[in-house]
């Protein structure tokens, strides 16, 4: 069943697009060009276009302002911040795993180049932090630095999954630290920084942040879900495409050390030094689901929104609640 968009994600598209695209006009222009085509802004020869992501992060970050006690329209500095470090990760992210295509078209690095895609994601990190230090808010500094945190923890997280890629002994522990800071880290900080940018009182930041950690982590879960059985036309990744890429994922590493005959199989799969074809991209799919790793990683993601549901009562948000709950369930039952 496709999730019901939450009118959270609209709200942070509607105020925090402006925010981006004002920031963005800082850049010398072969950077911003590269950076406006990521974010969906314009085509490869310039010109305009409106595709964008799902806002969840600034989302996040305004709705935690309210739920501090604050105008969320006040931690924008805050919200724009996150996305500009999401984007950061994602333009590396793709050259990294050398993803040909991102949101239904080529990525950054196919049209303008690996160079040109690194130097637009240092770019965009590096205004992250503007944004928030340029802020004549008491909390800048203590936003920053929580920021700077999380940053630290997911750069430690990407260089694990390439660490993953390796390896053939990854454990379920360590995709589970691999994920707490790649994923968990930065929506942790999204769904603190907002409060804390206000001012909201120290238990409810850090309530919020363990929401927003778990929520990180069903986040990844149902994304691991995506890339083995998403629909393509929805996802737009190609069919099967961790499976083609030999990902480390939740369900691949609780299928390969699952102690069964098919999650034995799945190894030798992954083991093998030529390129899956499709045939054994579909058995490979098929030996995850045998392994019971599906409903596992379904299972777990079930017990994670329900551990970040119990961080939320406890940071006591008031009339934002809703909204971050319903933030929530949307993640667990996106469809992209």
């Amino acid at each position: 069943m496709t999730a019901t968009i939450p009118s959270a994600l609209a709200t942070a598209q509607e105020f925090v697009d402006p925010e981006l695209r004002k920031v963005l006009s800082r850049l010398d222009p072969d950077t911003r060009r590269v950076s406006e085509y990521h974010f969906g802004w314009i085509n490869a020869d310039g010109a305009p276009e409106t595709r964008s992501g799902k806002a969840l992060r600034p989302a996040l970050v305004m709705l935690s302002a309210q739920g501090g006690g604050g105008d969320y329209g006040g931690a924008l500095p805050a919200a724009a911040a996150v996305e500009l470090v999401h984007n950061f990760s994602l333009l590396h992210d793709d050259l990294m795993d050398g993803d040909l295509s991102r949101r239904h078209r080529p990525t950054a690095w196919t049209v303008f180049g690996r160079s040109a895609a690194l130097l637009a994601g240092d770019a965009l990190l590096a205004l992250s932090t503007d944004m928030l230090l340029e802020d004549p808010s008491p909390q800048a500094v203590d936003a920053a630095r929580s920021l700077s945190t999380a940053i630290s923890r997911l750069i430690a997280g990407q260089a694990a999954d390439l660490d993953f890629e390796q390896r053939m002994d990854v454990t379920l522990d360590e995709c589970r630290t691999m994920v707490a800071g790649k994923t968990g880290a930065l929506l942790g900080c999204s769904a603190s920084i907002g409060a804390l940018f206000v001012g909201a009182p120290r238990q409810a930041v850090e309530q919020l942040d363990a929401f927003g950690r778990e929520l990180g982590m069903a986040f990844q879960l149902v994304d691991d879900l995506l890339g083995l059985w998403g629909d393509p036309d929805v996802t737009g990744k190609p069919v099967l495409s961790d499976l083609r890429s030999r990902k480390k994922s939740f369900p691949v590493v609780h299928a390969m050390t699952s102690g069964t005959a098919a999650g034995f199989r799945l190894r030798e799969l992954y083991a093998q030094p030529d390129p899956l074809d499709e045939g054994q991209l579909g058995e490979a799919a098929e030996l995850v689901d045998k392994a019971g790793s599906r409903e596992w990683t379904q299972n777990e993601c079930e017990r994670r929104l329900t551990s970040a549901r119990r961080h939320l009562e406890l940071a006591d948000c008031g009339t934002a609640t809703e909204g971050l709950t319903e933030l929530a369930d949307y993640i667990l039952r996106r469809q992209r």
